[in-house]
């Protein structure tokens, strides 16, 4: 859903990032049993949460992948090559039986899968142009493009029958899923501001949750999917920020968005309730609910004064009890545990065969 390279930074929900590319529909060369094995050196000693911790991708940027209810299979975006565009990807948890499942053509972003793994949810700008979208100016400082281009789609398990969900123009991606499947969560530009929108699983009923002036997205549902989490940073709330919502205003008018500033909330999943939980000035990404729901663990650049630096931390419901996960050099982003908060994926630059890959890892969860 966005992206942002740690070092460069990749952040995404928009955040972009990610995957081991291949030039058609079909499977990806898959390593052997012994690379796949856990290394000790892919664990950095203070991470006392990880336990054998394996590496499922070896080449390119590759990132948000997430989990199939069965915990069985992940669905993930990549690319390999700077002219290359991230398209999705499924395989199982071992990191085998490889497969390109989008068109091949466009960008595409934030990949989902639907209980009983009948199909697939992902945002694309393929229906634009087959071409990627071209790179977004840096003339103004570190932005995100927000495509325009962008639409919500869902797919067969081989990625065909695929069916349009939005056609409002604008922007329109970072969807995830309930976990059973009947609602989406995602976010727009529809009506003039980036907002929050559910919608059930067929497209229909879409209702706003968010209209505070800024940026709110990369929303995911609770397990039992009575909350909903979500990154946001809405400028000129406080004193000496009206420069700053001018600057977002003039930017997204321009499909741009500055993401040096993004705190996390949780919400009810009708959009009552809202509350802030980090007050870092940091920012804070892919936030994501333990399934039992009193935690919820994300990415940050807080702990690094030049913020480049991306770990993974954990933080209460409450904003309370922050912990630091993840402290291998470079980034650690776009975490999600098993259903059974057994297992945790995520991508992480560590252990790269070139500078720039991120790749997906998967590690047990030790509480």
């Amino acid at each position: 859903m966005i992206k942002e390279r740690s070092g460069l930074v990749i952040a995404a929900s928009f955040l972009l990032l990610v995957v081991t590319a291949a030039a058609g529909r079909g499977s990806l060369s898959v390593r052997t049993q012994r690379q796949t094995q856990a290394k000790p050196a892919l664990a950095h000693p203070q991470e006392r949460h990880f336990g054998n911790i394996r590496q499922l991708t070896f080449a390119g940027e590759n990132a948000e992948a997430y989990f199939s209810d069965d915990n069985r299979w992940l669905a993930y975006q990549g690319h390999d090559g700077a002219e290359s565009c991230d398209q999705i990807y499924l395989m199982d948890v071992q990191g085998g039986q490889r497969r390109l499942v989008s068109t091949g053509q466009g960008r595409t972003t934030c990949s989902y899968i639907f209980p009983g793994r009948q199909r697939i949810l992902y945002s694309s700008t393929h229906l634009k142009s087959a071409a990627c979208p071209p790179k977004p100016d840096y003339s103004r400082g570190y932005v995100w493009p927000i495509e325009d281009s962008y639409d919500i789609f869902t797919a067969n398990w081989d990625g065909s029958g695929l069916t349009q969900l939005t056609k409002q123009p604008g922007y329109d991606a970072e969807a995830t899923l309930s976990r059973d499947g009947k609602k989406i969560v995602f976010t727009s530009v529809r009506d003039g501001d980036l907002d929050i929108y559910s919608m059930d699983a067929d497209g229909s009923n879409v209702r706003r949750l968010t209209s505070e002036a800024g940026y709110d997205g990369g929303p995911f549902f609770s397990a039992d999917g009575k909350q909903i989490v979500y990154r946001a940073h809405h400028p000129g709330n406080g004193p000496g920020e009206g420069k700053e919502l001018d600057d977002y205003r003039a930017l997204l008018k321009e499909g741009l968005i500055r993401p040096t500033k993004l705190e996390l909330f949780v919400m009810n999943a009708d959009g009552s309730n809202k509350r802030q939980i980090t007050r870092n000035g940091a920012a804070n990404f892919a936030p994501f609910f333990h399934p039992d729901g009193k935690r919820i663990i994300f990415s940050s650049n807080s702990a690094d004064p030049r913020g480049r630096e991306f770990d993974i931390f954990m933080i209460g419901v409450d904003g309370q009890g922050q912990e630091r996960i993840t402290y291998s050099d470079g980034f650690d982003g776009f975490p999600m545990f098993s259903s059974d908060g057994k297992q945790l994926v995520f991508g992480s630059n560590r252990n790269a065969a070139k500078q720039g890959d991120t790749n997906v890892f998967i590690a047990d969860w030790k509480n």
